[in-house]
């Protein structure tokens, strides 16, 4: 899984709403990359984040919709992570999103799964929305992190045993770090 793409999507959050904040990378960069530059764009994340199979019309309205919510999760996680006071206008703004309706399921015919039933990019907004609220008004909203390289701003859902998983990914900072402390020893 190493990250080669900049703008490829990342999805090792953990959390769909953890993994929406991701379609905006390098936020240490004056501009970031943005992973979500055309309405087109959002409509592959939903598909590729696994909330629809269905290609789903987002128009630009929408995709500002999408990006403002992206940036309100953000603050509030990153907030967490950091022990900050909680963005009041970032709460209103996730809290809004979260009341819209969700597009409604179906049961399937094996009976063993549900599927969206005409989903819209205002209703699967929605439920990253609520996957968010259903996040930081939780216990395990402690075990949000930030990963620990310095090129990465990526937010994670840390599921180890002890809590102490330091990247977004092994596979990609993770090897990364532990490659340049050894090539720091080497060279002394």
């Amino acid at each position: 899984m190493v990250f080669q793409d900049e703008a490829a999507f990342r999805f090792v959050g953990g959390r769909v709403s953890v993994d929406f904040t991701a379609t905006r990378g390098l936020r240490w960069r004056d501009r970031g990359v943005e992973r979500i530059p055309a309405p087109a764009d959002l409509a592959r994340w939903f598909v590729e984040a696994g909330l629809t199979d269905l290609t789903v019309p987002v128009s630009a309205s929408a995709l500002r919709n999408a990006r403002e919510l992206r940036e309100a999760l953000y603050r509030l996680m990153r907030g967490r992570v950091r022990g900050e006071p909680l963005d009041g206008e970032s709460i209103d703004l996730v809290n809004r999103w979260a009341a819209k309706a969700p597009p409604a399921t179906r049961l399937t015919a094996d009976g063993s799964a549900t599927r969206l039933v005409a989903p819209t990019a205002d209703g699967l907004l929605a439920l990253v929305a609520r996957d968010g609220v259903d996040l930081l008004g939780a216990s395990r909203a402690n075990r949000l992190r930030e990963c620990s390289s310095d090129t990465c701003t990526l937010l994670y859902l840390d599921t180890s045993r002890a809590g102490s998983r330091r990247w977004c990914a092994m596979e990609a900072c993770g090897s990364r770090d532990k490659m340049a402390r050894y090539r720091r020893r080497a060279a002394d």
